[in-house]
């Protein structure tokens, strides 16, 4: 890229999403780890650097700390929470740990708008999250902002184009936070508008070719968003030489198998093969009900699967997969920073030193709404464009407790009754995601005169961007209605459907 606003990872779990509202501007924005040696930002065209938040503390021992040689480079830097800290710190100022944590909203004041907060009001509300706090400016420093707890809860040093700020703007609970990134990235560092994903298809599509060459890509095929983009940017590339694989594992929605197959085969005409492998699926998650234990068994029979697909299919030489920032940032620390695992998915990872493949993957730096837009590029349907996020585990992680082929068969009706009424209402579009979740818990019901004895149904929807952060849908109390009474009427086993109504964070939008 000609410019890259680089976002140094401190370890903050809201890093991609700061990568993510510079991109919403249309500016190219990566992901480096922090100790990134200022020669190597040069030789990718950096503008700009952001220090990310982060877990640590200054005072830490082993807190970790950037190339210093970053406020002798030329360019802007902003400093976000524990960035803000970190220039204090390294640049002659004092921080200190607060009387106590400042988490949540709080109202910054502005008092010296400058470049960073221009044409913003006086006053903003604000998400704050740290123990730590600037006490003394760093020299050639001044305040522009304050809140409740701190009077430099805003600093720059104009001359030299260094800011710092102790709240989080790229988080929605921070009013006009995308203001602030846009006055940072063209009012500071000059930045042009030219981050777009027809420019990334076509680089990208360059890309595979030159990586794949003559060989042959073998591609997990799930039907979902990630995996379908991934499959046509990938055939857009290099046609004939790739082969899809959907893998029926037991833990698919109804009717899945027979829409992925007229789909992909018919529409796209892309070489399908479709593996039947539920029975081995099932009978290895017998008796499992700890999430990660999941996860890990499905991954690695998945891997199985495909390896013996290779015998009928022929020789490949990569294994093309939909992986997303999101599924990096949550499954590992990425380039080794200090961020703390949330979940692990079964596509990241790397494969088995046995399995002689390299990995491809094309959407590894896209968040979802940007494969979204790749994918109507591509001229992929709608159905499949909008369709909402599914997790490669399928079911397996929306069933709470030990998995069973009548525990899935009770989820896959519920959540049918649920995708039709959302479909139905024009609902489905104008949400993230919408899904059931089988509960392992027996309660007390009434069906006609008589008292029985079952399951329960939890129903998530949520409303999102990027799946970094969700909020929980609020639905009309007919549509609500609607779903619970038609699953606890036709769904047998079903005594009892609830509401989630949790955000992320602090929960996530899957219940595992």
């Amino acid at each position: 890229m000609a410019q890259t606003i680089a976002v140094l990872d401190f370890g903050s779990q809201y890093t991609q999403v700061i990568a993510r509202r510079i991109r919403e501007c249309h500016v190219y924005s990566k992901i480096y780890h922090f100790s990134t040696p200022v020669a190597t930002l040069r030789a990718e065209g950096v503008i700009g650097i952001i220090l990310s938040g982060g877990p640590s503390s200054v005072f830490a021992k082993e807190a970790p700390l950037p190339d210093q040689a970053i406020f002798t480079m030329g360019v802007p830097v902003l400093g976000i929470c524990y960035g803000l800290q970190l220039m204090g710190h390294l640049l002659d100022g004092r921080v200190a740990k607060s009387t106590h944590r400042e988490y949540g909203h709080g109202t910054l004041h502005i008092q010296k708008p400058g470049r960073l907060f221009a044409q913003l009001p006086k006053k903003l509300r604000v998400w704050n999250s740290h123990g730590d706090r600037l006490i003394k400016l760093p020299p050639g420093f001044q305040a522009i902002g304050t809140t409740e707890n701190s009077e430099y809860a805003a600093i720059e040093d104009r001359p030299r184009n260094f800011y710092g700020i102790q709240f989080h703007p790229e988080v929605f609970h921070t009013e006009r936070g995308i203001d602030v990134y846009q006055n940072f990235l063209f009012g500071v560092c000059g930045a042009k508008r030219n981050w777009t994903m027809k420019n990334f298809i076509d680089h990208t599509v360059a890309g595979i070719r030159t990586k794949v060459g003559p060989g042959r890509v073998l591609l997990g095929l799930s039907g979902g968003v990630d995996s379908s983009v991934a499959a046509a940017l990938i055939h857009r590339a290099i046609g004939k030489q790739l082969t899809c694989v959907f893998v029926d594992n037991g833990l698919l929605r109804l009717g899945e198998r027979a829409q992925v197959e007229a789909l992909y085969k018919k529409h796209f005409r892309i070489d399908v093969r479709v593996v039947d492998a539920a029975e081995l699926f099932l009978r290895r998650l017998k008796g499992v009900s700890e999430p990660e234990q999941k996860r890990k068994i499905i991954g690695r029979t998945f891997v199985e699967v495909f390896e013996k697909s290779l015998k009928t299919i022929g020789h490949a030489d990569f294994l093309g997969q939909g992986t997303l920032y999101p599924d990096v940032i949550e499954s590992v620390a990425i380039g080794n920073n200090p961020a703390a695992l949330i979940k692990t998915h079964h596509n990241v990872g790397g494969l088995p030193a046995r399995m002689k493949l390299q990995l491809l993957e094309p959407l590894r730096e896209l968040f979802k709404d940007e494969v979204r837009i790749v994918g109507a590029k591509l001229g992929l349907p709608r159905e499949v464009v909008w369709r909402q996020p599914f997790p490669g585990p399928g079911l397996g992680v929306r069933v709470m407790g030990e998995i069973s082929k009548d525990r899935l068969d009770i989820l896959r009706k519920a959540d049918a009754i649920l995708q039709e009424e959302m479909m139905a209402s024009g609902t489905y579009w104008k949400v993230w995601q919408s899904f059931c979740v089988f509960l392992p818990v027996k309660t007390v019901g009434v069906v006609g005169d008589e008292r029985n004895y079952a399951w329960v149904i939890a129903v998530r929807v949520v409303e999102s961007i990027d799946a970094m952060t969700a909020d929980w849908a609020r639905l009309p109390y007919d549509l609500l209605q609607k779903i619970s009474s038609r699953i606890t009427n036709e769904v047998r086993g079903v005594s009892r459907v609830v509401l989630d109504i949790s955000s992320k964070p602090p929960a996530t939008i899957e219940w595992e």
